[in-house]
């Protein structure tokens, strides 16, 4: 059954709304190939994530500095690991939201993606299964700005040639969703598929 919302373009987050959360068994293979306890890794791996996200860190200088940050000492092939291990991870996918995606598709909803992710995932996004539905991929390091900051909505708005009234925004963070709602974009805070689909019922004509 499609879902159509007409007027509006739906742009999703893509981590933990349409990605699941890298596994506990993908988390301890980062960790066994880090070296490190998880009470040291943890805070540098997403207390520097911001900057890779943000497209002013390249891959490598980022685990050089959560190598700095936890006392580790990685090879060159170790570092490939962690990056191979650490982007596996992150694509895993959430069967529900992406059969939403696909009815949404169906009934001549438009839609976008605007992800806070590296360069790297740029051409996952745009080369993969997810490009059949989406019409522009947003990723953050191509922007040089990442969410919550409000610039990065408005160029979003802007790009699709749509007010952020005419926008539907779904992110799992609140951060996130609070600022693109102080814009009045209609927003949806991800918690599960069984809420999103209310929610994008509700809006549907």
């Amino acid at each position: 059954m499609s879902l159509s919302i007409p007027g509006r373009v739906v742009v999703f987050d893509y981590g933990e709304v349409i990605s699941r959360s890298p596994s506990a068994a993908d988390q301890q293979v980062l960790l066994d190939l880090a070296g490190v306890e998880a009470e040291v890794f943890w805070p540098s791996y997403w207390g520097r994530r911001d900057p890779l996200d943000q497209g002013t860190v390249s891959v490598p200088e980022y685990w050089a500095q959560v190598a700095a940050d936890t006392g580790a000492s990685w090879s060159a092939s170790r570092v490939y690991e962690l990056w191979v291990a650490d982007f596996r991870g992150w694509w895993s996918v959430e069967p529900g939201t992406i059969d939403l995606i696909a009815r949404l598709k169906a009934g001549g909803t438009r839609l976008a993606i605007l992800s806070n992710a590296g360069f790297d995932f740029a051409s996952g996004f745009r080369f993969g299964p997810l490009v059949q539905y989406f019409e522009q991929m947003f990723v953050s390091a191509e922007m040089a700005a990442i969410k919550p900051d409000p610039a990065i909505y408005l160029e979003v708005a802007d790009e699709l040639g749509i007010t952020p009234g005419e926008m539907v925004f779904i992110d799992n963070k609140a951060v996130n969703t609070d600022a693109a709602a102080a814009l009045g974009i209609t927003v949806h805070h991800f918690t599960g598929v069984p809420g999103l689909e209310a929610f994008l019922e509700g809006l549907s004509s």
